[in-house]
């Protein structure tokens, strides 16, 4: 094992979509060191850049996650909101511990170890076109393999009756009941003389296609993610329904569009601050975006049309936002409830006891994903 100087760190520059930062310390690491040297270093804040063979690197890299879960503090007692943020706290150190295990990534995407699989076609996926070598997380890899194979393969949504394929970076519809929400809610009165829409934080596009398979002719989307609106081109297209959805732009609501007869958000369910790229599907910071939908809604609808919001109590049930606050926005914003559309999680983190957070699986079992459909007061 060979220390590296802490000064110009990286023998290539280094690379991260979550734009973590380069490691300050660093030190050469092959087979010869042990699981719990490294696991040590790790935590202390030294990078691992692996010199070795790449099945050597994943054993290295599944060691310290055994280890790391072993280690992790029991969640103290205390509110649901506060245990919720030790959750999220370890979640973060996990991450980051196992960030620190790093690889080198050639300017033609190929992981620069022996024995390595061929991931040229996953890395130009999600990186696009390098101009020299990189170093890159181990476990970033991972993520940009497993999700080049989700995009490959699709997911199959029954609602709609097609796969969805998400791109890296962009969240994917595995949770298909807040789909059958969309499917199943009757369209507004506006809806049949001006079949117009917006996807408001469309992610994969997958509830744009439901409304256009819907019979609405022309279905504006939005979202913050660029990759999103990419991916959400690119489903349309999968569909043949090019024609009926456009992208239009990274602002929640699409400029200069004047009013529609139906406005769908289904924004993140939980407020908090988002990690990685992937998190911002799934947290809202001081539920910016929920507001902003709530906010604006009245004045982008049709006499008759409808809001949409498609929203899980998740966030209820661990202490971070009441049904009391989220009532008030809604009439805070001039608006009422005309309807609510209920439904209960599938997934199996919702079925599955889980040992290690059972205050996160009470919540999860107890969660109930709604359509509230919303119009001016």
């Amino acid at each position: 094992m060979v220390t590296l100087p802490t000064t110009s760190v990286l023998p290539a520059p280094w690379h991260s979509e979550n734009g973590t930062p380069p490691p300050r310390r660093l030190i050469a690491a092959d087979d010869t060191l042990r699981a719990e040297a490294a696991y040590r270093s790790a935590c202390e804040g030294t990078a691992l850049l692996w010199q070795g063979d790449y099945p050597g690197a994943l054993r290295l890299l599944h060691a310290m996650r055994r280890r790391a879960e072993r280690r992790r503090p029991r969640s103290a007692p205390g509110s649901p909101a506060e245990a919720f943020r030790q959750h999220r706290r370890e979640r973060a150190r996990l991450a980051r511990v196992l960030g620190m295990l790093l690889v080198p990534l050639g300017a033609d995407h190929h992981v620069r170890l022996h024995r390595a699989p061929d991931v040229r076609e996953a890395c130009r996926a999600a990186y696009g076109p390098l101009l020299d070598n990189r170093i890159v997380s181990l476990r970033e890899l991972l993520g940009v393999i497993g999700a080049h194979q989700w995009r490959t393969r699709g997911v199959e949504v029954p609602a709609l009756g097609a796969r969805i394929h998400p791109h890296y970076g962009v969240f994917s519809p595995v949770r298909g009941e807040y789909v059958d929400l969309v499917a199943r809610a009757p369209l507004p009165p506006a809806a049949h003389d001006h079949p117009t829409a917006y996807d408001l934080g469309t992610g994969t596009g997958v509830l744009a296609a439901l409304l256009a398979r819907r019979g609405l002719h022309e279905v504006l989307v939005t979202d913050a993610n660029p990759r999103a609106l990419a991916c959400a081109r690119d489903n349309a297209r999968r569909l043949g329904l090019a024609d009926r959805i456009e992208t239009a732009g990274t602002g929640l609501y699409p400029p200069g569009r004047g009013r529609a007869a139906l406005v769908v958000c289904n924004p993140p369910w939980l407020p908090g601050r988002p990690s990685s790229a992937l998190d911002e599907g799934v947290y809202d910071p001081g539920s910016r975006m929920l507001r902003s939908f709530l906010d604006g809604l009245a004045d982008r609808l049709l006499p008759g049309g409808e809001g949409w919001l498609v929203l899980s109590d998740l966030a209820e049930h661990l202490g971070l936002r009441s049904r009391a606050d989220l009532l008030g926005a809604v009439s805070g914003a001039g608006l009422r409830v005309t309807g609510r559309l209920d439904t209960v999680p599938r997934h199996p983190r919702a079925t599955t006891p889980d040992r290690a957070d059972p205050l996160l699986h009470t919540a999860r079992a107890a969660e109930v994903t709604s359509l509230w459909r919303l119009a001016p007061a």
